[in-house]
């Protein structure tokens, strides 16, 4: 009696692993999906820890009236835009036609934090640009903008009411991002009672 082993045929050794095929193939949809879901998201709204949280307390000197200062708390009771800015940030320089056709609407005031800047150079690329801000505070060392979590300049926070930061852009505001968020953000903020 010979113990020779009898080879399986191809038709068995496939239907073994069926359940391994199954669990691959829920594995790959599901990082099939999670790739579709991942490509739909903008890596410009990245999640700030401040949404929804008093905006950082500070009380910094005014760009044009160095012997003034300006604090958030200045606004309670207001709905307002903060804009981190600087004279030698590129992209602000593409938000900036925004900012201006923002400002003429009046729809929201516009706050600048000028932000580890010359004064000069910033005065300067206002006068040459325009200037979309009821005023523009001077953080020269960037310590607000730690307290503010900035990334890079240009980034833009939406605060109501009481103080509270309720959106932030990271980069550019977009003639899109005017629209589609903050102008309609601005307007239910409005609205609301404190």
């Amino acid at each position: 009696m010979t113990t020779e082993a009898i080879p399986k045929s191809p038709e068995a050794s496939s239907n073994k692993p069926s359940y391994l095929r199954y669990i691959l193939l829920v594995a790959f949809l599901a990082l099939v999906v999670l790739l579709g879901i991942g490509l739909t998201l903008n890596p410009r709204e990245v999640p700030s820890p401040l949404i929804g949280k008093p905006a950082p307390a500070f009380e910094l000197p005014q760009l044009h009236e160095p012997g003034k200062t300006f604090a958030p708390a200045d606004m309670k009771g207001r709905v307002w835009i903060l804009n981190v800015w600087a004279s030698w940030c590129v992209s602000c320089r593409q938000e900036h036609p925004v900012l201006m056709e923002l400002a003429k609407t009046g729809v929201i005031p516009i706050y600048g934090l000028d932000y580890k800047d010359q004064q000069d150079d910033a005065k300067r690329w206002l006068q040459q640009f325009g200037n979309p801000y009821k005023l523009s505070a001077v953080d020269a060392k960037g310590q607000v903008g730690i307290d503010y979590g900035v990334y890079g300049v240009p980034e833009t926070y939406v605060i109501d009411k009481r103080g509270v930061i309720r959106y932030k852009q990271i980069g550019p505001v977009t003639p899109e991002v005017l629209q589609s968020k903050i102008l309609p953000l601005a307007r239910q903020l409005e609205a609301e009672n404190t």
